[in-house]
C-alpha cells in the first residue's frame, strides 16, 4: 500500500490541501487506507476514495438553496449576501487598513467608511454606530443611557425576540429598570407622562414586527414621545434605512429620526440585506456616548462584517430586496418552465400557487403572492440531504419549493438537486433513475 505522503502527493490531492488544508485532506487519506486494509477497497481506490469523502470547505457549515418561501429564515442564516458584499469580504479576508490611515501613518477610526456609507443612506442621522446584532445595539444604548435609571416602555412592545430570549430580559440584564405603561392592547401619551421623572433615562419605543396586534389597539408615535421630554430610543427591528412601498406599515430609521426619535436602532441582516450586525444611528452625543462607553469594545464588529454592511449600503440591489420584488408572472413562468422540464423526464413535478412571507421578524401578516414546484412530500427530506441541500416546506402532502426566495440563476442549481433526490428515490425503491419517463402511466404529482 502507497504511503499516506505518496498519495497526498497525487496532484488532486495536492490541490484539496490548498483549498482545505493538509489535516483535512490527510485525515480523509487515512481513513481510505483504513478501508484498503481492510479489504473494502483496493489499494489503487485510496486516492479517489479520499478525494470522494472530502468536505466542500474547511467549515462544516453548507451552503443550501432556500426554498421555504421565507425571505429571512432564521435558520438559514436571515440575508444572503449580494455579489459585491461577498466580494468585499474576501477583499478584508487578509490585512486591511481598518484602523490605519495610509496616508499619515496614524491610527484611524474603526470602519469609518462604512459609517460614511450608512450616514449617506439615512440622511436624518448625524452619526452612526455599528454593532455585532440588533439585541447588542439595544443593550448597549440601556447600558451607556440608564444603568440604574428607569425606562419608560408599554407593555405591549415588550416581546419575545425568539429562541426564548424576551427583550425585558435583556434590558434588565444591563442593570436598568422597566417602568412599564398602559396595557397590553393599548397605550395612550398620558400613560407615558405619568411615568417620566428625574429617574427616566430613556423612553423606548419598539416597533413589534414578528406579530400584530388588532382591534381594540392603541399606540404612540414617536412624534408624540419625542414631545414629552426624555430622550426616544426607537427600535425598528426589521433594518428598513428608508420607505418600502410595498410595506408601509415597516417602519424605517430615517423617518423615525425625522419624527423626533435620538437614536434608533435595527439590524443588517433582515431587511437591509446585509451581514448580521446591529445599527445605531441618531444624535451625534447619543450615539458618542455609545461608542465611547467600555461595553462597545465587547460588542464591536470585526473587519469582515465591516466590508460587507459597506457594500450591501453602497450597492444596495441585494437577494434580499430581488426576491421581496419579484414579479409574480416572473414566479410562475419560472415554475412552470422547471415543472415543465422535470416532468418530461418522469419526475411527478407541478407549478403551483404559493404564499411566501418576509420573516426573520419582519412585516407580520405581509403576504408576497408566489410559485412553487410541487413534488410528492418525501422529497423534502432526500432535497435536504442531497449534495446540494434544498430546504423546503411541506404543506397538504407536498413538497413546496417556492421560488421567490430561489434566486432565477439558481433554478438549474435547484432542478439538478430535484433530479438527484428523484434518483436517490428510484433507487431506495429499486427502480431505475428515468424508469417513470418511460412508464405509460407516469405517477400522479401531489395534490
Amino acid at each position: 500500500m502507497l504511503r499516506t505522503d505518496a498519495v497526498l502527493a497525487d496532484p488532486r490531492l495536492a490541490e484539496a490541501v490548498g483549498r482545505l488544508g493538509r489535516p483535512i485532506v490527510k485525515a480523509a487519506v487515512t481513513d481510505a487506507q483504513e478501508l484498503a486494509r481492510q479489504g473494502l477497497i483496493g489499494p489503487a481506490e485510496v486516492a479517489e476514495t479520499a478525494l470522494g469523502s472530502l468536505p466542500h470547505s474547511a467549515t462544516a457549515l453548507r451552503p443550501v438553496l432556500n426554498a421555504t418561501g421565507v425571505l429571512l429564515h432564521t435558520n438559514l442564516g436571515r440575508a444572503a449576501l449580494s455579489e459585491p458584499a461577498r466580494q468585499a469580504v474576501l477583499a478584508a479576508a487578509g490585512a486591511t487598513d481598518v484602523e490605519f490611515d495610509l496616508a499619515s501613518g496614524e491610527r484611524a477610526p474603526r470602519g469609518r467608511s462604512t459609517v460614511r456609507a450608512l450616514l449617506a443612506r439615512v440622511p436624518a442621522a448625524q452619526a452612526a454606530h455599528v454593532v455585532n446584532n440588533g439585541a447588542a445595539a439595544l443593550v448597549l444604548a440601556a447600558t451607556a443611557l440608564a444603568q440604574g435609571r428607569e425606562i419608560v416602555v408599554s407593555r405591549g412592545e415588550l416581546v419575545e425576540i425568539g429562541d426564548g430570549f424576551r427583550l425585558p430580559d435583556l434590558l434588565s440584564s444591563t442593570g436598568a429598570r422597566l417602568r412599564e405603561v398602559g396595557t397590553t392592547n393599548r397605550t395612550t401619551v398620558a400613560d407615558y407622562a405619568a411615568a417620566i421623572g428625574s429617574d427616566t433615562g430613556f423612553i423606548l419605543k419598539i416597533h413589534p414586527s414578528n406579530f400584530r396586534i388588532t382591534g381594540f389597539t392603541g399606540a404612540v408615535g414617536v412624534a408624540e414621545l419625542a414631545a414629552l421630554g426624555p430622550p426616544v430610543v426607537a427600535d425598528i427591528g426589521s433594518g428598513l434605512l428608508e420607505r418600502e412601498p410595498l410595506l408601509p406599515d415597516e417602519p424605517d430609521a430615517d423617518s423615525w429620526l425625522r419624527a423626533g426619535a435620538d437614536l434608533v436602532t435595527a439590524s443588517g441582516d433582515k431587511l437591509l440585506g446585509g451581514p448580521q450586525c446591529g445599527l445605531l444611528l441618531g444624535r451625534a452625543d447619543a450615539v458618542r456616548a455609545l461608542a465611547r462607553h467600555p461595553l462597545a469594545r465587547a460588542l464591536r464588529v470585526d473587519k469582515l462584517t465591516l466590508a460587507a454592511l459597506e457594500a450591501t449600503l453602497t450597492t444596495p440591489d441585494t437577494p434580499t430586496r430581488r426576491a421581496l420584488h419579484a414579479g409574480e408572472r416572473e414566479l410562475r413562468t419560472r415554475a412552470q418552465r422547471l415543472a415543465g422540464v422535470l416532468s418530461a423526464e418522469g419526475i411527478p413535478a407541478r407549478a403551483v400557487s404559493s404564499r411566501a412571507v418576509v420573516g426573520g421578524g419582519g412585516a407580520p401578516g405581509v403576504v408576497l403572492a408566489s410559485s412553487a414546484l410541487a413534488l410528492p412530500e418525501e422529497f423534502a427530506v432526500l432535497l435536504r440531504q442531497g449534495p446540494t441541500p434544498v430546504v423546503g416546506r411541506t404543506a397538504d402532502g407536498c413538497c413546496l419549493l417556492d421560488l421567490r426566495t430561489v434566486a432565477p440563476e439558481a433554478d438549474d442549481r435547484l432542478a439538478g438537486a430535484v433530479r438527484a433526490a428523484a434518483g436517490e428515490r428510484g433507487r431506495r425503491a429499486g427502480t431505475p433513475p428515468r424508469a417513470a419517463a418511460r412508464n405509460q402511466a407516469p405517477e400522479r404529482p401531489c395534490t
